[in-house]
């Protein structure tokens, strides 16, 4: 989901375990098994996928351009 507007960094994030596996599971149920009956799906891709087109769908440039959304990560030292 490049665009030529858009920088693509690899990010480390946290999801639960049970939102893995239904990413999985709604991925094999939607592509289906090739002609051999193995599921080809780069998950991480897909993962990344998903997860741009969230942040782009609810405005994540908007809200990183509010402070307020900062103080709290700082806070916590989860920035790095």
């Amino acid at each position: 989901m490049p665009h030529d507007d858009r920088v693509v960094i690899n990010a480390n994030i946290a999801i639960s375990g049970e939102t893995l596996q239904t990413i999985v599971q709604t991925a094999k149920h939607l592509q289906g098994p090739d002609a051999r009956g193995h599921f080809r799906i780069d998950t991480a891709e897909l993962v990344s996928s998903l997860i741009s087109q969230f942040l782009f769908d609810r405005g994540f440039d908007a809200y990183a351009a509010d402070a307020r959304h900062y103080h709290a990560v700082l806070a916590n030292g989860e920035s790095g």
